[in-house]
């Protein structure tokens, strides 16, 4: 699964993208010279225990690609002239900007007794049709479209890709939905084990170490990337991605079929364009389960 994953994602041609980047998943690596992955020792994020930064306080580093952290990482003498640090620097630049989707699947049966039998419902394959149809209104050049695996994430992706001819479409594990971490304050009526918090918010958090990021120093131009998952995974996301305390993912909300976009510019900062929006369908065409 992981081999062909990995093949689809370098097909697709977009930096972030390599079979390197896709294998180092869990024991997550730092980017190399060239925008790999190399593995390093596995070390929890800053919310997970120890120090948090200061609220108010940006981590220009939140994705480990600042261009000196690159130079200082791979031990490069960094002394031997203003000049020659500037070249290197220069060389570790991002140039473009990612513009991140993040589309929750469309409404389905939350009845079927395993996975494969929860399919979108009649109403959800009509959300879908009009998130489809949104996304091709904006003219834009989509580059690729990543999807979860699971049965409403994958048909929710048929549907949309229709009006998207052309586009590649990637299937990964890494966006199936979980728990990734328990929120604060905690709710009553939801309450997983203590056990996929574990193993959930590991692969989640994997997710967004692969995905969510500046453009790669090789990139030229600004690219346009569509991920079609789950309301859990997007909270999450959105919260690490604007340095938000994850714990309070799920005080946010989505709706079905709905687009939140991210704005990744090349020096790191990070913007939310829009979060769970879903006014381009009509009022009785709205769901959010």
């Amino acid at each position: 699964m992981a081999f062909r994953q990995a093949l689809q994602l370098a097909a697709c041609g977009l930096a972030g993208g390599s079979a390197a980047v896709l294998f180092s998943a869990v024991a997550v690596g730092k980017p190399r010279a060239g925008g790999d992955a190399e593995p390093r020792p596995a070390e929890p994020p800053a919310w997970a225990g120890g120090a948090r930064p200061s609220p108010g306080v940006w981590d220009p580093n939140w994705d480990r690609r600042e261009p000196l952290s690159l130079i200082n990482l791979r031990k490069r003498n960094v002394e031997s002239g203003e000049e020659e640090l500037a070249s290197k620097l220069d060389h570790y630049k991002a140039k473009a900007t990612r513009h991140i989707f993040l589309i929750r699947h469309s409404q389905y049966h939350v009845d079927g007794s395993q996975e494969k039998d929860r399919t979108l419902t009649p109403l959800g394959r009509e959300q879908a049709e009009l998130t489809g149809l949104r996304l091709a209104s904006l003219g834009l050049k989509f580059n690729k479209i990543v999807h979860s695996s699971m049965t409403r994430a994958v048909e929710t992706t048929d549907i949309i890709s229709r009006h998207l001819p052309g586009v590649c479409k990637v299937s990964t594990d890494l966006l199936r939905e979980g728990a990734p971490i328990e929120p604060d304050p905690p709710v009553s009526h939801w309450k997983p084990e203590a056990v996929q918090y574990y193993e959930d918010g590991a692969r989640i958090e994997a997710a967004f170490r692969n995905y969510i990021h500046r453009a790669d120093a090789r990139q030229e131009e600004d690219s346009y990337e569509i991920f079609i998952c789950h309301a859990n995974v997007i909270r999450y996301i959105v919260c690490r991605a604007l340095q938000f305390p994850p714990e309070g993912w799920l005080r946010l909300s989505l709706n079905n079929g709905s687009i939140t976009h991210l704005v990744i510019r090349p020096n790191g900062r990070v913007a939310l364009r829009t979060l769970g929006d879903t006014g381009f369908m009509p009022p009785d065409k709205i769901t959010r389960s």
